[in-house]
């Protein structure tokens, strides 16, 4: 009789897990199952929750559900941002500081930290580390203009040498950055800022594709005829612009 017991019990144990797991992993899909699955068995579920919480007006709570979070799911920076945001709320403004810094070194794709050190940054003066927190997002689709548009008059404000010259020493780095920076700056970036970090990216030896180039050129003209007609009459070398069709 008694192994029999065992052998319904372990059934029923592993049936309980096997939902558990089951209902954790539609939470992933669909957040209104979140709180239906058991404690033990929240992973994907654990992070909705810990969202919820953030959310709400219980700082401590908010921390609490995000810390299980990250001891459950510490991989993906997204859930080292809610942990910031959580250590945020509840006060302890040093320990978001840390979890903001390592949420963008694990992932430089995670949006609201590199806005967030971006900021942080431009807060303690360090315009250099600002201006690798801009190229982070500036390189990613997914990151909408707007906020672009919002922070790069922050970090290329007029006299911002450092934050311009560590941009244009990375964009000259490779010919993947100046596509890149081609392709979104006109549009985003502060004008003045743009052709600033163009001009200086040039003379540290850039290479650009020229009939890009002069696309880039009129986009900028139309934010800032100045700015355009200036980068115009300084163009990498090989390519020449047609300054009265360029501006």
């Amino acid at each position: 009789m008694i192994p029999r017991a065992l052998w319904y019990l372990g059934l029923a144990l592993i049936a309980v897990i096997t939902t558990g797991l089951q209902l954790d992993k539609q939470a992933h899909r669909s957040p209104d199952f979140a709180h239906v699955v058991p404690e033990p068995f929240r992973a994907f579920a654990q992070a909705w929750i810990a969202e919820d919480a953030l959310a709400g007006a219980d700082a401590q709570a908010a921390l609490e559900a995000a810390q299980v979070l990250v001891a459950r799911r510490p991989v993906p920076a997204e859930h080292l941002t809610l942990l910031a945001l959580a250590q945020l709320k509840a006060g302890d403004s040093r320990k978001a500081s840390q979890s903001i810094q390592l949420s963008a070194q694990r992932g430089w794709r995670e949006i609201t930290a590199q806005e967030t050190l971006a900021r942080l940054a431009l807060e303690a003066g360090n315009g250099a580390e600002a201006s690798r927190r801009y190229i982070a997002l500036l390189v990613q689709s997914r990151v909408p203009d707007e906020m672009l548009l919002d922070l790069g008059p922050l970090v290329f404000a007029p006299g911002a040498d450092e934050a311009r010259s560590t941009m244009a020493e990375i964009i000259s780095g490779s010919v993947r950055w100046t596509g890149l920076l081609l392709a979104r700056g006109p549009r985003v970036m502060p004008p003045d800022a743009f052709a600033d970090v163009m001009r200086r990216s040039i003379a540290r030896g850039a290479v650009y594709d020229c009939g890009d180039f002069e696309r880039a050129v009129r986009i900028l003209a139309r934010r800032d005829n100045t700015a355009g007609a200036a980068l115009a009459a300084d163009p990498p070398a090989g390519c020449t612009i047609d300054r009265s069709e360029a501006i």
